[in-house]
């Protein structure tokens, strides 16, 4: 299985504003975007997707509609592909959110819901839901001359949170891999062992 995941270009929002589940546009022109990470995908040698799936929030569907014009496929939107909710601290500059506040979090970031949303933990089990369910669709089906080829449109928590939980990394070491906007990275599952490898990162 080729996972390959992209992270949506700068959305219209402030510069240190908290943004999690927030539904913001992109800043620039999607179709632009999608013409660009098609020519970097065709590049690294990347297979063309047979599945693309998008978070729902427009600054990853918009990206993700293009790309499945360039590619010719079905684009499909899943909830649980969604960035971290804030809660309460969606949408407020980081500088202004409760110093105390913050340093509760950062102090217990697996457990912590300080702003009344998503904890880590919650997080996680939401990708891992995701992924589990690739897993298993593929492993019940017959096999194929082909490994199946997965396109996801998402955010950097997301990417993250797959890559750790793929690589049996600790989230506070994928946490500090830079990760650009849009930037590209790309997973293999081996069919003989389930073992994950990372192939790109960050490209």
């Amino acid at each position: 299985m080729d996972l390959i995941l992209i992270r949506h270009p700068a959305p219209a929002v402030g510069v240190g504003i908290c943004y999690g589940k927030t539904d913001v546009p992109l800043a620039g022109d999607a179709a632009e975007a999608a013409r660009s990470i098609a020519e970097r995908l065709a590049a690294l040698g990347a297979p063309s997707p047979q599945h693309l799936v998008t978070s729902p929030l427009q600054r990853c569907t918009s990206l993700a509609e293009e790309l499945a014009r360039h590619f010719d496929c079905v684009c499909r939107i899943d909830a649980r592909l969604q960035e971290i909710d804030f809660g309460e601290w969606e949408g407020q500059a980081w500088d202004a959110i409760d110093r105390a506040a913050l340093d509760a979090w950062a102090a217990d970031l697996r457990h912590a819901r300080m702003h009344g949303g998503e904890s880590v933990e919650q997080f996680e089990s939401r990708i891992g839901a995701w992924l589990e369910g690739w897993t298993a669709s593929i492993a019940a089906s017959a096999v194929t001359v082909q490994a199946p080829r997965v396109l996801a449109v998402t955010h950097a928590g997301v990417m993250r949170m797959i890559a750790a939980l793929t690589l049996g990394a600790p989230l506070e070491t994928t946490l500090k891999w830079p990760l650009e906007m849009p930037a590209v990275v790309w997973l293999r599952r081996a069919p003989s062992n389930g073992a994950w490898r990372l192939l790109h990162w960050n490209v």
